[in-house]
């Protein structure tokens, strides 16, 4: 488990080995027995995903990027369904800031974006 922070933001990333199943537009996405999950403070828990597990083959590169400074540079994909495209649902860091490794290359979904089925006291 990785634990980082300062002033007060907390994050922490475990590797509980819980069951997590994203669905968008009744269409399983991603499914996996290997999620880590990242709490950031007061903020809902991120499932990190392994590529193995997610349908990758829905995700299409998108030219957008974000910094964090407690987490680093995070790229994005849009996902694409037969009812359509979501912008930026799912991102990525693929190299992380040192303390936060254990989520590097690891693929992340929006929570409130998708229909996320995952243990409950976590969520």
């Amino acid at each position: 488990m990785a634990t980082t922070g300062t002033d007060g933001h907390r994050i922490t990333v475990s590797e509980p080995n819980v069951s997590v199943r994203v669905e968008v537009d009744g269409v399983v996405v991603a499914e996996t027995q290997q999620a880590r999950v990242l709490q950031e403070g007061s903020l809902p828990p991120r499932y990190y995903l392994p590529r193995a597990d997610v349908r990758t083959d829905l995700l299409v590169p998108t030219d957008f990027s974000s910094t964090c400074p407690f987490k680093g540079a995070a790229s994005y994909w849009h996902l694409e369904t037969e009812s359509g495209r979501h912008e930026n649902l799912v991102w990525c860091y693929e190299d992380p800031i040192p303390s936060m490794t254990d989520i590097a290359g690891l693929l992340c979904f929006y929570n409130e974006r998708v229909e996320l089925h995952a243990p409950s006291e976590l969520s």
